[in-house]
């Protein structure tokens, strides 16, 4: 019999070894390097032509793509384009008010910048109200998550009434895959958000659009995905903007975070200046450092690319700069963050606009279904209107988290986590109302609407 001809159990009999022995005394890697000539290999697959292809075509110097059907992956109630804060929330929400939910990602994890980005700090829940006090009026599924990670191990820490919190961005992961799979959404990741299907006929009162889904790129190609309610929560306003909502495109900071390692061990001596190691973390030993970074068009992929490269490398240069101080030796780069942080890019023109004068002088709306919290709780609680959720000109897609509708001088409340998990939890439970009450998104209920967010724990004043 030749070698190729043996089989695995032939081979281990030949050389001695009885199986059990084998699966005590040979590890995988060993096993693996020893049986590669009688491994199955892959079968061949599918055999395609390539002529089922159609490709952009190149004319006159210009690339034009060919009309071609997409297919449908999906069909569902609800669906939320893109899983940070906001879109976690607004999925959640929207599947516990009893609608089929989807939520797309274009990543390979759930969280946003609150977990690929390494933006840890739960910063801008808390407010304080005329009479000194501080108030917590981000609750609802953020108050939810933060407990449930205060239950698993470095989950959370300086959980204590009146502080801003850290969580861990691994734990955050798991737990967002936790209570989505528990609500039962469906969900795709690497999926990225290419064009917005909007029906043919406009809405017979506003004579606007009217969305009806989404199309996702993913490795096989364009595919579609139908609903009846679309929330925008990719932090771009990919998806409105494609639908054709009137949005303002807004240059903001734009940094790059990381981690450290053993800042535990850093042993200096007294007078020696430490180089900045950035702010606790749940995990012992590693803190995290934000860069703010510069003003910038977060839509622009040579921006982009520019400042991830220069980002890189000035991380670089502060780590050897403290790895080359005196006593600080042990600390190593442990990460930087996955994504890019940028903070403000397209905000949408809905029906009603927040400002800070507002927002500090306690200005309220009729429309009210959520609130905000101030940076470090050092002022009242703003109310979040509906108006900030939903297009001007287009029906049935809303917004949740940083692009809600909001003056410049909003972006630095609207953009952090918290206020995030509320316009996204409100923007959910709104979706689901509207798809039971067979209405648009601007004529739903908003009493309705009310009643499920403080039914799901959400804080309206």
């Amino acid at each position: 019999m030749k070698l190729s001809e043996l089989s695995r159990r032939d081979w281990f009999k030949n050389v001695g070894l009885g199986l059990g022995a084998a699966a005590v005394g040979v590890s995988a890697s060993q096993d693996a390097s020893a049986d590669f000539v009688t491994k199955k290999v892959a079968q061949r697959g599918t055999e395609y032509t390539g002529k089922d292809a159609v490709p952009c075509t190149l004319s006159d110097g210009k690339v034009s793509r060919p009309a071609s059907e997409i297919p449908a992956v999906s069909e569902t109630d609800v669906l939320v384009v893109g899983g940070g804060p906001a879109g976690c929330c607004a999925a959640i929400a929207a599947a516990r008010a009893g609608v089929k939910v989807t939520l797309v990602e274009r990543y390979n994890h759930f969280g946003g910048l609150a977990t690929g980005g390494l933006v840890l700090i739960i910063l801008g829940h808390w407010t304080t109200n005329k009479a000194g006090e501080k108030v917590q009026v981000v609750q609802g599924l953020g108050e939810e998550m933060m407990q449930r990670l205060e239950k698993l191990p470095n989950g959370i820490c300086n959980r204590n009434f009146g502080r801003n919190p850290t969580i861990d961005a691994e734990v955050y992961k798991y737990l967002l895959v936790e209570m989505l799979m528990e609500s039962n959404i469906e969900l795709f990741l690497h999926s990225w958000a290419i064009d917005a299907i909007v029906d043919d006929s406009p809405d017979a009162k506003t004579g606007n659009p009217v969305v009806k889904g989404a199309v996702i790129q993913t490795k096989l190609g364009p595919q579609a995905i139908l609903a009846k309610q679309v929330i925008d929560t990719t932090g771009d306003g990919d998806v409105f903007a494609y639908a054709g909502c009137a949005y303002t495109r807004r240059l903001y900071h734009i940094g790059l975070p990381c981690r450290l390692g053993n800042t535990d061990k850093i042993h200096v001596e007294p007078g020696t200046k430490v180089p900045y190691i950035g702010d606790i973390t749940p995990i012992k030993g590693v803190r995290w450092l934000n860069m703010q970074g510069p003003d910038a068009d977060g839509l622009d992929v040579r921006e982009l690319t520019r400042l991830e490269l220069n980002s890189r490398r000035q991380i670089w240069k502060n780590y050897m700069n403290l790895k080359n101080t005196p006593g600080c030796e042990d600390v190593f780069l442990m990460e930087t963050a996955p994504q890019l942080g940028v903070r403000i890019t397209r905000v949408l023109e809905g029906t009603e606009e927040m400002t800070l004068e507002g927002a500090k002088a306690g200005q309220t709306f009729d429309s009210c279904v959520g609130y905000g919290g101030a940076w470090q709780g050092d002022h009242i609680g703003w109310q979040i209107p509906y108006g900030s959720l939903i297009s001007k000109n287009v029906e049935n897609i809303l917004t949740g988290g940083r692009s809600i509708c909001g003056a410049p001088n909003m972006s630095e409340l609207l953009r952090v986590i918290p206020n995030c998990w509320s316009s996204g939890h409100s923007a959910g439970v709104a979706a689901a109302c509207a798809v039971k009450q067979n209405c648009t998104a601007r004529d739903v209920n908003l009493d309705e609407v009310r009643r499920v967010l403080k039914e799901q724990g959400a804080y309206l004043g």
